[in-house]
């Protein structure tokens, strides 16, 4: 699959300038000697999709600043999160690392991972190559940090405080778009107009066209703007200090964007960012493109650690699993084959899932490993924004369009998109077999990928932070094999019942509590065809030695409207050896206390101790005040 390069360019004009600028490129990277090296400064804003920037969007915002580095500089119209949410995206970019290979994918974490052996944060190796590092002021990383990262991290945090002449790498972060400022109450429809007029929001398909999900569109824009302004006062700030002619700027969004099915989900919304870079005059032969070019080329966030490193002349580590997308060794074979992106979901706060998506060009193909778990299902601090609140009322009272049902519905066990003519991911391709070669050739690619990480999250988090969290890439590798079998295991569900059966009989039957465990939650994929292992998870739910085996048996059963005791239920959650795990098992109390219209068990008080609730907003009293609550 081929992509244009330069979007606004004609064929033979885009000719000549690759090759004049390819040229100049090759020659002036080999030739020319250099005892300086270039400043790095990247402009963060959180929770920014490129669907709400003019520069992308027709009906986005205008932002002014960011629209004059992209008229020096380069706009990715291909740049992805690998995650759909803080804490995983900025440890993916700090690392240079998939989360899920190195324990740092879960969104809030339990325990901090560490490095991996032999592997600092990347801002250590400008620090050690003579760089002065400043990051003002996110961090939000799910690794141990070392002290030699950061010269200074903190609210203020500045590269003015370098020493004469050092070169610097400045992280600025601006909150201002972040989906807190989302969490407004019903009275500000009516006493705080927006910039934006409301008449003029067109909301996704996906979403329902109300005066609540306009206001919000509205009002996520005008945020859009005030970001702006502050880029632009720091941008002042490098003229006056007559730094811009020696440094690179990039802007870009920390994740996808906060609006429902965005933030916490790996749709595009949630995944494709606004990127700009700012390439310097002095500085021009580390990048083959002339000012003012868009390319379509992918890049993702594992490779902003190394496009760093390249660009400061440094070596990129092997254990790094993102490769540099500027930089004096890259060719232009190399931008041609950047065509692909990986990407993960798993715990959001108190909220599990396992979801893997892999896009190739204009295909996007999700894995929902655990299809039954709704997209909706309740997760505290995404349902304060009153357009969540909304969607789920409107859906109970019947109000939606199958587009906009969706949300609430049990997913497929893989879906498949083609972005091109589809780019809200709504129609599903998976079972189209003019598709099949497609579906069937990115199902092969994620399912290498989760296999030679390998993928941790194939074990449940209580156990891997009992067993894995002390080094867990070694652990990984350890277990790869054992991984391998709990994929093939899961992907059970991807064939017709009469076929997975038999290997899905023997998996119940396994010795090993992870592959029971896997077994089950295939079971529940397939639903009702499933019926012939409803007496073997009865006697699971009742006898299993594994307390998480156990609550995947009661939800295969009750998901299917099968009888089971909510006396088991007591006992599983009463057994509960950790907050991990009793938040895990409480998952699926959730899932079906939210999908089942009879399900009103509630779960006993005391059953967990204090420590673990000490907190109101701790993730196990979130999940009990939701199930506890009268139903929704």
């Amino acid at each position: 699959m081929n992509f244009p390069i330069f979007q606004a360019m004609n064929r033979s004009l885009k000719s000549i300038l690759l090759l004049v600028s390819w040229l100049s490129f090759s020659l002036m990277g080999t030739a020319q000697e250099t005892t300086s090296r270039p400043n790095i400064v990247w402009l963060v804003t959180e929770d920014n999709a490129q669907h709400f920037l003019r520069l992308y969007a027709e009906n986005g915002a205008a932002m002014p600043s960011v629209e004059r580095l992209a008229r020096q500089g380069i706009v990715f119209e291909r740049a992805f999160s690998q995650a759909a949410v803080c804490s995983v995206a900025r440890s993916t970019i700090i690392s240079g690392c998939y989360a899920p290979r190195i324990g740092a994918q879960y969104h809030r974490r339990e325990q901090l991972a560490p490095m991996p052996e032999g592997l600092e944060m990347f801002p250590a190796y400008l620090r050690k190559a003579g760089y002065y590092t400043t990051n003002n002021s996110k961090e939000d990383y799910n690794l141990v940090k070392a002290d030699d990262v950061w010269d200074a991290s903190s609210r203020e945090a500045s590269y003015r405080d370098r020493a004469p002449d050092q070169p610097f790498f400045h992280v600025q972060n601006f909150g201002i778009t972040h989906e807190g400022q989302l969490h407004f109450p019903q009275e500000d429809l009516q006493n705080k107009p927006t910039g934006h007029a409301l008449n003029q929001m067109s909301p996704f398909p996906y979403h329902p066209n109300t005066e609540i999900f306009r206001y919000t569109y509205a009002r996520y824009l005008d945020l859009h703007q005030r970001a702006d302004q502050a880029i632009g006062r720091l941008l002042e700030q490098l003229e006056e200090d007559g730094l811009m002619e020696d440094t690179f700027i990039f802007y870009y969004g920390d994740h996808g964007g906060v609006l429902p099915r965005s933030k916490g989900y790996i749709y595009e919304s949630g995944l494709h960012v606004p990127m700009v870079v700012y390439v310097p005059e002095k500085w021009r032969h580390l990048v083959p493109f002339p000012p003012g070019s868009r390319t379509h080329a992918f890049v993702q966030f594992a490779d902003l650690g190394p496009t760093v490193l390249s660009l400061a002349g440094l070596e990129v580590p092997e254990q790094m699993d993102g490769r540099p997308f500027l930089g004096a060794d890259l060719t232009y074979h190399d931008w041609k084959a950047r065509n692909t992106s990986f990407s993960y979901a798993d715990r959001f706060d108190e909220k599990y899932d396992l979801v893997r998506a892999i896009r190739k060009g204009r295909y996007k193909y999700i894995r929902n490993y655990q299809p039954f778990n709704v997209d909706a299902l309740f997760n505290f601090y995404r349902y304060k924004m009153l357009a969540y609140r909304e969607w789920w009322d409107l859906y109970q009272k019947r109000e939606l369009s199958p587009a906009q049902q969706q949300f609430f519905k049990p997913r497929t066990a893989e879906a498949l998109y083609d972005l091109e003519t589809d780019p809200h991911e709504i129609h599903n391709l998976a079972g189209d077999p003019d598709y099949r070669t497609v579906l069937l050739d990115l199902r092969e690619a994620l399912q290498f990928q989760v296999r030679s990480m390998p993928d941790l999250s194939f074990f449940p988090e209580p156990y891997f932070l009992e067993e894995g969290i002390y080094n867990p890439v070694q652990f990984g590798q350890e277990n790869q094999a054992r991984i391998a079998r709990l994929v093939a295991i899961a992907d059970l569900s991807l064939l017709p019942f009469a076929k997975a059966k038999k290997s899905l009989k023997k998996a119940l039957g396994s010795d090993d509590p992870w592959e029971r465990y896997w077994a089950l939650i295939v079971c529940s994929s397939f639903s009702e065809k499933a019926a012939p292992f409803y007496r073997k998870a009865d006697k699971m739910a009742r006898q299993d030695r594994e307390n998480l085996v156990r609550m995947r048996a009661i939800e295969f059963l009750a998901l299917n409207g099968q009888a089971y005791k909510k006396s088991w239920l007591d006992s599983i959650l009463q057994s509960a050896n950790s907050k991990t795990e009793a938040n895990l098992l409480l998952n699926s109390v959730a899932l079906l206390k939210m999908t089942k219209t009879n399900f009103n068990y509630k779960v006993p008080e005391n059953i967990f101790p204090p420590d673990w609730i000490a907190k109101e907003q701790d993730l196990v009293s979130r999940r009990l005040e939701f199930i506890n609550q009268q139903k929704r």
